[in-house]
């Protein structure tokens, strides 16, 4: 019986790891190999960690809990139960773990716009981030690829980071007329020929092709971001879901489900590692303190949430 299963080993699981192996906690850390971002060169925004490949960021995290005595189990959690002493992990390998609390930390993945080309340079010169990757591609040309108010959006966004953008819509526009008046104003064309691939050299793009044969050449391609869980444990389990697919928590991660905790990009907050990585340690101090409260070493009246 494990004190805490912690499902998913990005920023958010590591840092939640941490803090709850320096709280001497039996801590099991279940992680499939598989992050979001694990095509891209570089991790950005997080302080002291900025520009650090993505897979050397978390072999660091993992490094560091064997201080604590945790060592990650390369392994996926097919399913997750609740027992009467509080949660049972059925592993990929077909083994059984248990644990007194489960926290999911399994993140989203990505849809990607289905278009030759996109997946040899996904992570490098194409992006669904502006935030994230934008200051790379700065004062160059970037094509979006989308299409609404969400493309025009986008396309807007982007005038931060160069003021060459081209907005390839792939068909109809579904642009309002506000929307399409504000492009015009920015100085954004707005292309609604059919894609037929994206013309590149290694992971590098060069330009966008259509189906008529003409090309438009470009440095980097951002597109409009869907995405969906990772995995559909938390809802498997009966936890509520907010409008926007993701798993319905307080603040510290908490669910309506007793001892389970959903935290990173799985959760509500803005999708950025740091961001992940701090709400794994709120998460681990609330987990902790609800340890605490089992073992009757915290009054009844404190609220651990």
């Amino acid at each position: 019986m494990h004190d805490v299963i912690i499902i998913g080993g990005g920023p958010a699981g590591l840092s939640a790891a941490l803090v709850l192996g320096r709280c001497r906690r039996d801590v099991l850390l279940c992680d499939a190999g598989q992050p979001r971002n694990g095509r891209s060169s570089a991790l950005h925004s997080y302080l002291t960690r900025d520009g650090m490949p993505p897979r050397e960021f978390l072999q660091v995290g993992r490094d560091e809990l064997k201080t604590y005595g945790i060592t990650p189990r390369c392994a996926t959690v097919t399913a997750l139960t609740r027992d009467d002493d509080g949660f049972a992990a059925r592993l990929d390998g077909g083994d059984i773990v248990h644990a007194r609390i489960a926290l999911i930390a399994t993140g989203v993945r990505d849809n990607v716009p289905v278009i030759p080309g996109v997946d040899a340079c996904y992570g490098q010169t194409i992006h669904h981030c502006p935030y994230c990757d934008g200051w790379e591609h700065r004062d160059k040309t970037i094509v979006v690829l989308g299409r609404g108010t969400a493309g025009a959006g986008l396309s807007l966004s982007l005038k931060t980071w160069t003021s060459h953008i081209i907005l390839c819509t792939n068909g109809p526009t579904r642009l309002r007329t506000a929307d399409r008046r504000r492009l015009t104003d920015e100085g954004i064309a707005i292309h609604r020929a059919a894609i037929a691939r994206v013309e590149h050299e290694g992971p590098c793009v060069r330009a966008i092709v259509y189906t008529n044969g003409s090309r438009v050449p470009c440095d980097a391609v951002f597109f409009v971001s869907t995405w969906a869980q990772q995995c559909d444990l938390a809802k498997d389990l009966g936890c509520e879901m907010t409008g926007r697919g993701t798993v319905r928590t307080d603040h510290l991660g908490q669910t309506r489900v007793p001892g389970l905790y959903v935290v990173g990009d799985a959760s509500f907050d803005v999708q950025f590692a740091i961001v992940a990585a701090a709400e794994g340690a709120k998460a681990a101090v609330a987990i902790n303190k609800a340890l605490q409260q089992r073992a009757g070493l915290m009054p009844e009246q404190v609220n651990v949430a």
